[in-house]
């Protein structure tokens, strides 16, 4: 009867693992809050996008410093602050849009949601892998699913926020973007989703496995996990964080540019040039947002996918498939065989698949390679190279526009070549 009780219990921590995820995954529909915040307070391109790429550091290495709070104090205690500050820089952002101030914009999205954002991202997985050994792909896939069609829903339902909330004077200057008021709304109810989920996190007894369940000879039992110290004296934990690394890099990329570019795509499709009616304005902003939003849906299911598919072909197989195609499909982009919206709006779903494949199957890489036993620590250092690919693709996409293309393509060969050499980690004690 205890194990059928925590039978149930650990599927209704993956369902609450989800809803986390899902509101945190709403930072990925940040290009859609770029365009009007620029045109709102004159800011340039670089300058707000320095707010996503801080944001991606600083998710990235409170994700590792949340890991280490996870294994010390359990996932509740981290989840619950996570979501605090997760609602809270959310609100604060959008009173630094209200009074036009991009330092606090900065400090808001950049730094207090990033930060509640990483430990709200590391708690679910950690917590998982735990609670589900014999199907740590697919639960691993599961919550981050969660994380990547966040910005489905924040890509369909912003855009039309910010326009019903945005003020605009007689003689068509803005008086308010809407970003602001879209803001308040969501951080209220990111604070209310993710720290109510948060309540039903608990690790599971310790040395419980589920009924029926031997661990495979090939992974690393709980009794035999490294410890971060251990494991970050082998090759393969950094061969690990390379391969992560580098395919966030390229995702990032294109994500942080990814309306802009959509729009630019629909206006030459539809033979929409020179200066534009505000209906074609909204129209091409709503073009923008399909396309973020759409994507979305295969950064979740990707994430799905990818993770599952990695129970049955292997973590390592599956990222040599990710990098070779992704690497074929950025040249094809650069050389301007998808110049048709519709086309990229199918190139994009594959490549936001692949992005979000990455992040869904590296915990249970790791989790094989290391063991459960300190993932949290082990997993969550990891993450760092989520940080440094935030500075990374963002920056490569802003910067080096004309080139981007081909250096996302570039950075992805050289994981394919990494994930090819790879091989498992021995024993401690070997």
């Amino acid at each position: 009867m205890a194990n059928e009780n925590l039978e149930s219990k650990r599927w209704w921590i993956a369902v609450a693992a989800v809803v986390i995820q899902l509101c945190l995954g709403t930072v990925y529909a940040w290009s859609v809050f770029k365009n009007p915040l620029m045109q709102m307070h004159g800011w340039e391109g670089k300058a707000v996008q320095y707010t996503f790429m801080l944001l991606m550091l600083i998710i990235g290495l409170s994700a590792a410093f949340g890991g280490t709070l996870v294994d010390k104090y359990g996932p509740r205690v981290v989840a619950t602050i996570g979501g605090i500050l997760f609602g809270i820089g959310t609100l604060v952002a959008g009173y630094a849009d209200q009074i036009g101030n991009i330092a606090l914009l900065y400090l808001g999205f950049g730094v207090i949601a990033a930060l509640g954002n990483g430990f709200g991202y590391v708690t679910p997985i950690a917590t998982l892998i735990r609670w589900f050994p014999d199907k740590r792909g697919l639960v691993t896939g599961l919550a981050v699913m969660g994380f990547g069609a966040g910005a489905f829903f924040m890509g369909q339902i912003a855009p039309k926020m910010i326009t019903s909330f945005s003020q605009v004077d007689e003689a068509g200057k803005m008086l308010a973007s809407g970003v602001a008021m879209t803001w308040y709304i969501w951080g209220i109810i990111f604070l209310i989703l993710v720290v109510g989920a948060a309540q039903l996190f608990k690790n599971p007894p310790q040395g419980w496995l589920p009924a029926g369940f031997k661990p495979a000879a090939s992974t690393v039992s709980a009794a035999d996990s490294f410890k971060f110290g251990e494991a970050v004296k082998r090759p393969q934990w950094w061969m690990l964080w390379a391969m992560l690394c580098l395919n966030v890099s390229a995702g990032l990329g294109l994500i942080s540019q990814h309306s802009p570019l959509a729009q630019d795509i629909y206006k030459k499709t539809m033979g929409l040039l020179g200066e534009l009616t505000p209906e074609q304005i909204a129209m091409v902003a709503a073009a923008g947002g399909t396309v973020v939003a759409i994507a979305a849906i295969f950064n979740g299911l990707g994430r799905l996918f990818w993770a599952k598919i990695s129970d049955n072909i292997g973590r390592r197989m599956v990222f040599l498939i990710m990098f070779a195609t992704q690497a074929v499909v950025y040249v094809l982009v650069a050389m301007g065989y998808v110049s048709n919206y519709y086309l990229f709006i199918v190139v994009s779903c594959y490549l936001l698949a692949c992005y979000g494949g990455g992040f869904a199957t590296m915990p249970a890489f790791a989790a094989d390679a290391f063991g459960p036993a300190y993932i949290g620590k082990v997993y969550g250092f990891m993450l760092t190279a989520w940080s440094a690919a935030g500075l990374i693709g963002p920056y490569v996409f802003e910067v080096f526009k004309p080139q981007a293309l081909y250096i996302a393509a570039a950075l992805l060969t050289v994981g394919f070549f990494i994930a090819l050499v790879y091989k498992p980690p021995k024993g401690k004690n070997a």
